[in-house]
Order: structure tokens, then C-alpha cells, then sequence
């Protein structure tokens, strides 16, 4: 294990997993700026829109926001809105220009973005002011359909993924936030839609790769991570719940996190925030729908608690990858090997509170986690009030 880690990856004490992780997120505040603005990492030049999403759904999940001013819980909030585009979308001029962002692609562009910049939102209690006109394309008859069939579900179905989700999360904030009247049965098309095509019944997973081979096996459940969420949010049934348990649980390794090289080929069980994540919510919310194999998850995710923790800095912070530098996607959103950064605090943070949810009786469990029902990844009931409906039909 590194010398830099912290010690709670042995003996986690709840208080202090909370206050060195509140003190990282402080720390990249900047100072004397109005309040709200965040740095990536340590270094970074100028706030990002990333960074201040992250610190708001970190802090979320540790209840902290609750203590706000209001004087800085509007001035957060207003920095945030101001960054909304016309179409609905948000847009931080920081980063579009260069990198990944320029061309402002479906799967990490404006899309992406927006999915945090609204759960942020939420955290901070208010809602985006502009409606999403973009969704329009989706809302069409047949455009959600047409749009899913020409996603790249042979070749790169963990992009597939993250391109879905960005579209659903956004139509069930524009149906349960925004009162979009047509948002609701565009997102109803959409999961009936993923419940009968390119999904693979056998395995509960989307996608045509021989999941012989561990690195295609990670690569099909970190897609299937970004459907799933969709189908929880709404309560409606995620196809082949238990064969999906059991390709999951395929994906952990020696160490006891579940990455086998896809983020990784040199150290491929020195597991990224993405690849531990994507296997561990999904075993801890399938757990709660069906008995098939619950003690073996259970067993698993104890053996993953003190990966995820090991993953954690002596400033508070936690890295993407143990050894590895990680740019996410732009200059002013990187950072050097065992360097903390916002992106994965707040993934970790959040995987950490997931696990907490299937291991009440763990340390972890002693903290007392506040998830954000808004879609995204950060809820953990889902939709207020919805109840468990019939699959869709297809």
C-alpha cells in the first residue's frame, strides 16, 4: 500500500474519513473569490464548473451544505446558473476550446456536464432556470429510438453508456424538476427501448464482446453502470437482475477492487474510481431486488471497502488511480500520479457511500450519508413517490 495513504484504509473511523475529506474540498477553494469556486487539483490555474459540482455533491453527501450561509449558498448557486446556455445546457468557457470538449462530443461535452451541474444543483436546493430545448430532438416520435439504434453498441459500448446516460438523466430531471410535459414518455420509450435491444440476456449486460476475456467483461458492466441508474431512478425493473449479478461479481480482482486493465494495462488491479464504482453500485443496489447471491455480494463489497479507502491521500483527497497521472479531459483537469482531484474525491466519496447502504454494520456505516434524489448517479430511493411498475414492453 503507498506510504500516502491514510490509515483508514485498516481501521476507518467515520469522523475522520469526513473531516480529511471536507478539509481537501476546502482547501481547493479559492480564496477571496465569491463563494462557490472551486480548483480541479492542487496548482490548477482557474475554477472549473467540474470542480465546484464536486464540491457541492462531496459536501452533500457528508450533510455539510446543511450549515451554509445563505449569502454563499446564493452566490454558489448563481455561479452555477450563470453557465447555462439557451438550449438548457450548461457550458463552462474555462474548459470548451481544447481537449476532449472542443467539439463538444455526447458522451464527456455539454451533456456531460450538465448531468453534475444539476445534481449539484439540487444539493444546493434549487433547480436550473432555463428548460432543456435541446431534449426536443428525443421528445420527437421515434427520435430516442433513432438516436439509441445509431450508438456504437458492437465496437464502444462503455461510450454508449455514458452518451445514454447523459440523455436519460437529463429527461428525468426535465420530467420530475423542470415539469416538461413530454419528458416523461420519451424517458418511458427510452428504457423500453434498453430492456429489448443489444442486451445481452445471458449475461444482464448490453453489448456483443466475449466476456470470456476479463478486459471485455469490465468494459460491458462499466456500460451497463450508466444504463442501470435509469432503470433505478424510476423504478422500473432492471432486466435480468440475477444473471447481472453474477457477471458483476466476475469483475473483482486479487486486490479486491474490479478493474482488470481497461484504465490500467499496466498495473490492471490497480483499479480507477470509474472501474471500482461501476461494479460496486450495482451489486449494492441489485442486492436490494433479489436474494440471488446476496451473501457472496456482501462478501465482496468487504473486500472492496479497504481498496476504495486505500485510495485516499494524507491531504484528505483521493486519486483516480494509485501510480498513474489522470487527465479528465483538459489541462485544467488533471492531475499527477497519486495527486489528489476533485473528480475522483467526489467518485470515491460517493462509491464509499454506496457501499455504506449494503454494509450498514461496517465503519463506513457509521457516517451519516445524505444522498440527493435527483437522477444522476447520486440518489439512492429514486424517483419521490414512484413505485415499482411492470417492465416496460418491447
Amino acid at each position: 500500500m503507498p506510504t500516502d495513504t491514510i490509515s483508514l484504509a485498516l481501521s476507518p473511523d467515520a469522523a475522520r474519513l469526513s473531516s480529511t475529506t471536507l478539509a481537501y474540498i476546502e482547501r481547493m477553494r479559492v480564496p477571496g473569490a465569491p463563494y462557490g469556486r472551486y480548483l480541479y487539483a492542487e496548482g490548477m490555474a482557474v475554477p472549473v464548473l467540474y470542480a465546484s459540482s464536486y464540491a457541492a455533491m462531496t459536501r452533500h453527501l457528508y450533510g455539510e451544505l446543511d450549515g451554509l450561509g445563505d449569502r454563499q449558498r446564493r452566490a454558489w448557486i448563481g455561479y452555477l446558473q450563470a453557465h447555462q446556455d439557451d438550449d438548457g445546457l450548461f457550458r463552462d468557457p474555462a474548459i470548451y476550446g481544447e481537449g476532449w470538449y472542443k467539439d463538444d462530443p455526447e458522451w464527456c461535452g455539454r451533456r456531460h456536464l450538465s448531468c453534475h451541474v444539476v445534481t449539484a444543483l439540487t444539493c444546493l436546493g434549487a433547480v436550473a432556470e432555463k428548460p432543456q430545448s435541446w431534449l426536443d430532438l428525443f421528445i420527437a416520435p421515434g427520435g430516442v429510438e433513432g438516436w439509441l439504434e445509431g450508438r456504437n453498441w458492437r465496437h464502444e459500448p462503455a461510450f454508449a453508456g455514458n452518451e445514454v446516460m447523459n440523455v436519460g438523466t437529463l429527461l428525468q430531471y426535465a420530467r420530475d424538476f423542470q415539469g416538461h410535459p413530454a419528458a416523461g414518455d420519451a424517458m418511458h420509450r427510452l428504457l423500453a427501448w434498453l430492456a429489448g435491444h443489444h442486451l445481452d440476456a445471458a449475461a444482464g449486460v448490453w453489448g456483443y464482446k466475449d466476456l470470456a476475456d476479463p478486459l471485455n467483461l469490465s468494459d460491458e458492466v462499466q456500460a451497463a453502470y450508466h444504463f442501470w441508474p435509469l432503470f433505478f431512478y424510476d423504478h422500473v425493473p432492471a432486466p435480468h437482475p440475477e444473471r447481472a449479478i453474477d457477471t458483476v461479481l466476475r469483475t473483482q480482482n486479487p486486490r479486491g477492487g474490479f478493474g482488470w486493465g481497461v484504465h490500467n494495462r499496466h498495473e490492471p488491479w490497480n483499479s480507477s474510481a470509474c472501474e471500482d464504482i461501476d461494479s460496486i453500485d450495482p451489486l449494492a443496489r441489485l442486492s436490494t431486488l433479489t436474494p440471488h447471491r446476496r451473501d457472496e455480494i456482501r462478501a465482496a463489497l468487504r473486500r472492496a471497502l479497504p481498496w476504495v479507502l486505500s485510495n485516499q491521500n494524507r491531504d484528505g483527497g483521493f486519486v483516480f488511480m494509485r501510480g498513474q497521472p489522470f487527465s479528465y479531459g483538459h489541462p485544467l483537469m488533471a492531475s499527477g500520479p497519486d495527486v489528489s482531484a476533485m473528480f475522483p474525491t467526489w467518485f470515491r466519496t460517493l462509491c464509499l457511500a454506496i457501499l455504506a447502504q449494503a454494509l450498514p454494520d461496517s465503519p463506513i456505516g457509521a457516517v451519516g450519508w445524505q444522498f440527493c434524489e435527483c437522477p444522476g448517479m447520486q440518489f439512492w430511493r429514486g424517483r419521490s413517490g414512484a413505485t415499482p411498475c411492470e417492465r416496460p414492453s418491447h
